[in-house]
């Protein structure tokens, strides 16, 4: 059987992701993808409403799986016996990247084989950061989006402009 695991914050999950997620599930007997925290990134969206969010955008695909957890990919791996670790490349930048940690992940357990998969020339320019910044300055990114997580993406940024307006009103009084 083959497994194989597709991390990622997915801050929001992009129809980009879902395009590897779907030519994925089509490769492999089962495919993990794994909702994960990145210290790096100011999330938008916890951990739970993600995973959540993902499940919604996948449930037609009875292959795929939606799991989350801390710490190094390659345990996670091994806790769910996959064999594979499933990357998507946009660009060069992406590859160098990729590279670098597909050979750490092989440093860490040499059983751990990166697939790479190239985006489809529709999404290469799309990342969640520039989706959310385009979208907090007011643009319809909604046909880069599943419908559930545009949904969820417009009420998140509605709910943040009036906290935004509670605050500086908050300051003038």
């Amino acid at each position: 059987m083959k497994i194989a695991l597709f991390p990622g914050s997915f801050d929001p999950l992009t129809l980009g992701h879902l395009d590897l997620i779907r030519r994925g599930s089509a490769l492999f007997d089962q495919l993990a993808v794994a909702v994960m925290s990145n210290d790096s990134k100011k999330p938008l969206f916890t951990v739970e409403e993600r995973v959540a969010q993902v499940k919604e955008a996948v449930a037609g695909l009875s292959n795929v799986s939606v799991i989350t957890t801390e710490g190094l990919t390659v345990d996670l791996m091994n806790k769910i016996g996959a064999d594979y670790l499933m990357r998507g490349l946009r660009n060069v930048t992406d590859f160098q990247y990729e590279r670098d940690i597909a050979a750490m992940n092989q440093f860490l357990d040499d059983q751990a084989e990166t697939i790479f998969f190239l985006a489809d020339p529709k999404y290469q320019h799309l990342s969640s950061s520039l989706l959310k910044e385009t979208a907090a300055a007011g643009g319809d990114i909604s046909a880069y989006l599943p419908g559930n997580i545009n949904k969820a993406l417009e009420k998140r940024l509605r709910e943040q402009k009036l906290e935004q307006v509670k605050e500086q009103n908050e300051q003038t009084r």
